[in-house]
């Protein structure tokens, strides 16, 4: 009779009066075997006797756990003790948790929970998967997908079949304590389409491999889908996508954008460039003191002037830098990329400090990602969020910007940029990329550390990339040769 109670076909398990009549207590008996089949997701294939003892009657069983498509066996021994009935003193078995599985009692229970997540095979923008054995630094990237669409990309996670307490039931729940009768870890992954391209990521992983604290990603500024991301170092920290670093010099797009949409510089007309300008207490120089008597403000954008922004920096408010970078190129504006990523940072400074920010210094913050983006926007006009998954696959809201960049001042903007790229401080690295280029070059002080970090923005085309290379030096020289490689080659792919 308990092996009918426990058979897969309900046919052939036996009503309440035919259990009544074997057990003496049919209703408790009934709901533990419901649970047994209903909530554990057993179905006992075979019960053998053992020699009994007395009225003490042990048993094996030989079960089969089957949840969601994940599969195990599971064995073990118990035991029934024959009691006469009340009434009649007809033999029956007495009833009690422990009958079902010797761990069971009155508080214990038979629950199945999921394990971890969902395994999630990350896949290309072509739909091939992407082998983190091979293009090492997105395993990072890989285990961001995991987390965050674990649930939701079509996978199943481990489960678990655990002895616990009734409080924790429910397949999401995690029991307090209890015991693990069986586990199966590993689970179905699910399929999660991303915007990375892998013939890009091959060759920004080829190039930070020959460069030491290297980290680069490339987007295509018309969509804002993050094309590679790449890091010299495969393990800690990554830069690429979560980076706090002064960005130095490149941050002059957003800061040049700002003069050019107030009128304070325009390309072709006279702008100082001294060798030194003070500002808040603070004396800021030129790299090697350089200076351009009677100059333009071209030809101080092209060749990274400091001192070109900072003699602005009385005409601006405090909060007029830290309002451009957020209302028109969207940072610290919330990004939803679908993994882990640091948005970048302008705040609101005040007399010595407001003129760093101006050149990339003191309190602001970005990484590649950011500035592949600022990059992106200078070339567009219009702030486009970057993302790794498309927001179809979770129905989330893209950050946006408050407004484009004014028209005028954008076609200034992205002209200075392809001075720069042809005959200013970018076109060592540029040269062989011709039509729609542009360029900005940067070098970041650090306190403590001898050589600066050095950065490098730049587009070809519907092609973006940025990238940082710590202790590197002059951004030409450094980050420069890395971007401008990307970029040649990744344009023959992409």
């Amino acid at each position: 009779v308990l092996a009918r109670c426990l058979h897969k076909d309900p046919a052939q398990r036996p009503t309440t009066d035919q259990l009544a009549a074997q057990l003496h207590d049919a209703r408790a008996a009934g709901a533990a075997l419901r649970d047994y089949k209903e909530r554990a997701h057993l179905v006992a294939r075979n019960l053998r006797p053992g020699t009994p003892a007395g009225a003490r009657v042990p048993f094996s069983v030989r079960a089969e756990f089957a949840y969601e498509g994940a599969r195990a066996p599971l064995t073990y021994g118990t035991a029934l003790t024959v009691v006469r009935r009340d009434g009649d003193g007809k033999p029956v078995v007495r009833w009690e948790p422990q009958v079902l599985h010797p761990g069971l009692t009155r508080r214990k229970r038979l629950l199945v929970r999921r394990a971890g997540t969902a395994p999630v095979r990350a896949e290309d923008r072509t739909g091939k998967p992407i082998d983190t054995r091979a293009l090492p630094s997105l395993g990072s990237v890989v285990d961001g997908l995991r987390r965050t669409y674990g649930k939701t990309a079509g996978g199943r996670p481990g489960v678990e079949l655990r002895l616990a307490s009734p409080a924790a039931a429910g397949a999401d729940a995690q029991p307090p304590g209890g015991t693990a009768l069986l586990s199966v870890p590993e689970g179905a992954p699910g399929r999660l389409r991303t915007t990375l391209d892998a013939r890009v990521q091959k060759v920004a992983e080829r190039e930070v491999a020959r460069r030491a604290d290297a980290s680069i990603v490339v987007l295509e500024p018309s969509t804002g889908e993050i094309l590679a991301v790449a890091n010299s170092r495969s393990s800690g920290p990554d830069t690429a996508l979560e980076g706090r670093l002064a960005p130095g010099s490149t941050m002059k797009m957003v800061t040049g954008s700002l003069l050019l949409e107030k009128k304070l510089a325009d390309p072709d007309k006279p702008h100082p460039c001294p060798k030194t300008a003070s500002y808040g207490g603070w004396q800021f120089h030129n790299v090697d003191d350089f200076d351009i008597a009677g100059g333009t403000f071209r030809a101080s954008f092209a060749a990274s002037c400091n001192t070109a922004f900072i003699t602005q920096a009385g005409k601006l408010a405090d909060e007029d830098l830290s309002r451009q970078a957020r209302d028109v190129f969207g940072i610290g504006a919330h990004w939803s990329v679908g993994v882990a990523a640091f948005d970048g940072q302008v705040p609101v400074e005040h007399a010595a400090s407001k003129a760093a920010s101006m050149i990339g210094q003191g309190g602001v913050r970005m990484n590649p990602l950011t500035m592949a983006s600022v990059v992106s926007t200078a070339r567009t006009g219009r702030f486009r969020q970057p993302y790794l998954v498309a927001p179809s696959v979770d129905h989330r809201a893209l950050a946006t910007a408050r407004r484009p960049l004014d028209p005028a001042a954008h076609e200034q903007l992205r002209d200075l940029l392809h001075t720069t790229a042809t005959s200013g401080s970018a076109a060592g690295p540029m040269a062989g990329l011709s039509g729609d280029i542009g360029a900005k070059t940067g070098s970041a002080e650090v306190a403590g550390q001898e050589k600066t970090n050095g950065w490098f923005a730049a587009w070809h085309g519907d092609l973006a990339a940025a990238a940082v290379m710590q202790r590197g030096g002059r951004g030409g020289e450094s980050s420069g040769p890395l971007v401008a490689a990307v970029l040649k080659a990744a344009g023959e792919k992409h």
